[in-house]
């Protein structure tokens, strides 16, 4: 059985368990959670200082990283009239972002984490208050802003894994679920809010702002990352490199390790198969025209996000949850059942709730998959898992948007969504059944 410890994981499937900084012990709020209080959101990581301080800087970027996200798209259409290019820019940022975010993933391993945040925001700042120059210029030129963009999600990617692994060292283990439904909610609550906020703002400051508003968001970042406690590799660790053979050494060690591979399988399962969002257009103008095309494809597009933010203020009971395995499981079971009762969804509004419903489930899912990946592997070894983690959350719902549009257009975008679901499911259970690594894993 694979329980975490103080000390180590059972080393046939996991490793170590996180090493807790200066703040671990009991927490004030260690006593039973009774009544309403078993259900609200865990608040316990937010008493660590060092943690309180990373996830406050996270609640204006996560809402000011979004201007950005929806600027960009809308400056390159405006320029283009084409949404071809919007695709092609998308495409620009992410290649960078994934071979940045595995190297970025074995650079976290080998130098001062805080050290790293603080190169990696400020390139991210700088790339923003460049956005800005050039639109307020009036360039109106693709290429810069694709070369832009690439630089942006480079430096992103260098964050990332850094960022992610530095949580196992500001709260003890007990604290990890918690600890990513704090972030995770504020993540979420941010493409809620973002994309509202500038559609807003576009009109009423116009679109060069944006990318100043996220330039300043992103100063908060970094005077927060300032006040960290240093993150250097822990004693004994020895000196590292960040190349190409510390990366495959990365992927070695999640072939040895059964319980971190699974949970990257079970997050390419969910996603590459279930996420039908390249066919909320389709099924905005054909099946819920009658509720309006416009008023459908909003509702459609935020439902997931909605779910994610209500599953996260009701996320007491994470904490409380030791079969970490089995709730990513059950996680993407649900989300499965969810996207397919959607897909036979023919109204409008019964489909909106099975879209929150499968955002609950995904918000469950990521919870438990990132505390599995900052429990079951050793410090040395955490950033590199935090560079493939982030490339499977990005990749993932690119592919997905590949495979659905080719479905839709074969089957049916119903069929198709319906499809997806279903197998979703089945493949989860099977996975499930057929190794029993990640149903036995517990912390």
């Amino acid at each position: 059985m694979y329980r975490a410890t103080r000390d180590r994981v059972d080393t046939s499937e996991s490793s170590t368990a996180p090493e807790a900084g200066p703040d671990d012990g009991p927490s004030p709020q260690d006593g039973p959670r009774r009544g309403w209080r078993r259900w609200a959101m865990d608040t316990r990581p937010l008493r660590r200082p060092a943690y309180r301080r990373l996830w406050s800087s996270t609640i204006v970027t996560a809402v000011g990283s979004q201007l950005t996200a929806v600027a960009v798209p809308k400056q390159i259409y405006d320029i283009t009239g084409s949404s071809a290019w919007v695709g092609y820019a998308s495409l620009a940022g992410l290649l960078p972002m994934v071979l940045f975010a595995l190297w970025g993933g074995a650079v976290a391993d080998a130098m001062d984490r805080r050290r790293l945040l603080l190169i990696t925001n400020t390139g991210i700042a700088v790339t923003s208050v460049l956005f800005w120059l050039q639109a307020a210029a009036g360039l109106d030129s693709v290429p810069v802003l694709m070369v832009l963009l690439a630089a942006q999600q480079a430096f992103f990617g260098l964050n990332a894994p850094a960022r992610n692994a530095s949580i196992a060292r500001l709260v003890p283990a007990t604290e990890l679920a918690a600890a990513n439904a704090l972030g995770s909610t504020v993540m979420q609550t941010g493409l809620v809010a973002g994309p509202l906020l500038a559609g807003a703002l576009i009109p009423v400051i116009g679109l060069p702002e944006l990318y100043l508003i996220d330039a300043l968001a992103l100063c908060v970042t970094l005077w927060a990352v300032v006040r960290l406690p240093a993150l250097p590799p822990l004693a004994g660790a020895g000196a590292r490199r960040a190349g190409v053979r510390e990366i495959a050494e990365g992927f070695r060690y999640i072939s040895r390790h059964k319980v971190l591979l699974l949970s990257f399988l079970a997050d390419v399962i969910a996603m590459v198969f279930g996420m039908p969002r390249a066919l909320f257009p389709q099924l905005a103008a054909e099946t819920y025209a009658s509720y309006g095309e416009g008023l459908a494809l909003g509702l459609l597009f935020a439902a997931i996000p909605i779910g994610a933010v209500l599953g996260g203020l009701f996320s007491g009971t994470f904490s409380r949850a030791r079969r970490h395995g089995w709730m990513v499981i059950g996680a993407v079971v649900a989300w499965g059942a969810a996207i397919a009762g959607f897909g036979l969804s023919g109204s409008l509004w019964v489909a909106v709730v099975f879209l929150a419903a499968a955002g609950v489930a995904d918000m469950v899912s990521m919870v438990f998959r990132g505390a599995i990946l900052l429990s079951a592997a050793t410090d040395e070894m955490r950033g590199r898992m935090q560079g493939v983690f982030t490339v499977v959350v990005a990749g993932g719902p690119r592919l997905a948007d590949v495979l659905h549009g080719t479905a839709g257009a074969a089957f049916g975008p119903r069929a198709a969504v319906a499809g997806g679901g279903l197998l979703v499911v089945a493949l989860m259970l099977g996975l499930a059944a057929a190794v029993p690594a990640l149903r036995r894993y517990r912390i």
